[in-house]
């Protein structure tokens, strides 16, 4: 079968592609275009897209004489994916869960730090020569040890989350999530509204899928909803937030600070976003650990060939 993986992946990864498939490996690593897209449709029987990589109806409908069977997408979000849509053309999808899961709480937990301890502010103080040195009173950030923290999503990645927040500070956990949750791994207290676990907490964390159904659920009422002196994390997908309410919140100190991995227009970070002092900014990190990227690989791979080989799909999605 004939393999197409859209970006560089890991060298053990590609080593294994090339042993199972007559694989393509497509070298930019910027999204493919749509044009890109469809002809990745047309021309191979699987396609190994990612982050940016935009399959939507209009792109499924744009090919013609569809080769491709199965999109194996590397990594566990798929919001760039009309799954529905793909279904209609006669594809499965799957993604790569699990993989991913404690590399990505590693970096919430990097987030909650640096945006309550003004870590990157610090840094930058010190890169600017302008530091004169120790004092009492001194940048004076959240002392995390002890807080609440709301988790908005319990699921792998949030009760990873819950785990590092309760064990590691001995953080009180509160939770919002769409179904009931029976055990949180944690000592964990599930509350009925968003706005009741945004206002309970110190320090919030947004681990909700991505997708049409999240997309903006973040936003004026429910930042307004936040303790004054309270930090907001997202990890999950920048279109979660809607980033002109934070930039708001942040510009008139309704909320004590925030911290991110991900922007709701990538690579595009709004130059209101980028000069506040208050908001930590880092460029998509959440898996960026070549034993985790090569892990993703390898779980999308694992897809690949059991499709080729006629089994059931491990990850369907």
């Amino acid at each position: 079968m004939k393999l197409f993986i859209s970006r560089p992946l890991p060298q053990p990864v590609l080593d294994r592609a090339g042993a199972h498939f007559d694989m393509v490996h497509r070298t930019e690593t910027r999204p493919m275009s749509q044009a890109e897209c469809v002809a990745a449709l047309e021309g191979y029987d699987i396609v190994l897209p990612t982050l940016g990589d935009l399959f939507r109806a209009e792109t499924f409908a744009a090919a013609k004489d569809v080769r491709c069977k199965l999109l194996a997408n590397f990594g566990v979000g798929y919001n760039h994916i009309d799954v529905g849509a793909a279904a209609a053309a006669g594809m499965a999808v799957t993604n790569t869960p699990g993989a991913v899961t404690d590399a990505t709480a590693d970096i919430a937990m990097t987030l909650i730090l640096m945006s309550a301890r003004r870590a990157a502010e610090g840094e930058r103080l010190v890169r600017s020569g302008q530091w004169e040195g120790w004092h009492p009173t001194q940048m004076l950030g959240l002392h995390v040890t002890g807080k609440t923290v709301a988790i908005i999503g319990m699921g792998r990645i949030g009760k990873a989350i819950a785990r590092r927040c309760h064990h590691g500070f001995g953080m009180e956990v509160v939770f919002f999530n769409r179904s009931a949750i029976a055990d949180a791994g944690v000592p964990a207290r599930q509350v009925p509204t968003l706005h009741a676990a945004m206002a309970a907490a110190d320090i919030v964390v947004i681990a909700v899928p991505g997708g049409a159904g999240t997309r903006h659920l973040i936003g004026a009422e429910a930042l307004a909803a936040m303790r004054p002196h309270a930090h907001l994390v997202n990890i999950a997908r920048g279109d979660v937030v809607d980033e002109a309410a934070l930039i708001e919140a942040l510009r008139s100190r309704r909320i004590g600070g925030a911290g991110l991995d991900v922007y709701e227009r990538e690579p595009e970070v709004p130059e209101a976003l980028i000069a506040l002092d208050n908001v930590t900014l880092l460029p998509h990190l959440g898996t960026a650990a070549l034993e985790v990227r090569t892990a993703m690989g390898m779980m999308a791979l694992d897809n690949a060939i059991a499709f080729a080989e006629g089994r059931a799909l491990p990850n369907p999605v």
